[in-house]
């Protein structure tokens, strides 16, 4: 879930690990440097964004997804919802 990285807070440490993404851009994800968990990323090609991990969210119901990047990538037994848009990729940029 992307969020404005000024509205962004966390407390605690974060690694992270930085690795090309499929668009050439860098993906920068950030890991709990205690148990591994992942917490969240960014994208150099998204600045001014955090990408946050649902998993890490002591609450996700809070949360609406807008939208399923990388549909293509989702498994058989969890399929996106045909309610929201869904893109096997990236997203194309919008002007």
């Amino acid at each position: 879930m992307g969020v404005s990285e000024d509205e962004f807070s966390i407390t605690g440490d974060v690694r992270f690990f930085d690795k090309p993404a499929d668009s050439g851009n860098v993906v920068s994800r950030g890991f709990c440097p205690t148990c591994g968990g992942a917490v969240y990323s960014k994208n150099s090609g998204f600045p001014g964004l955090v990408f946050v991990r649902a998993s890490s969210l002591d609450d996700p119901s809070a949360f609406t997804p807008a939208m399923s990047v990388y549909a293509s990538r989702a498994p058989a037994w969890d399929p996106p919802s045909s309610s929201i848009p869904n893109f096997p990729e990236m997203p194309p940029p919008s002007d």
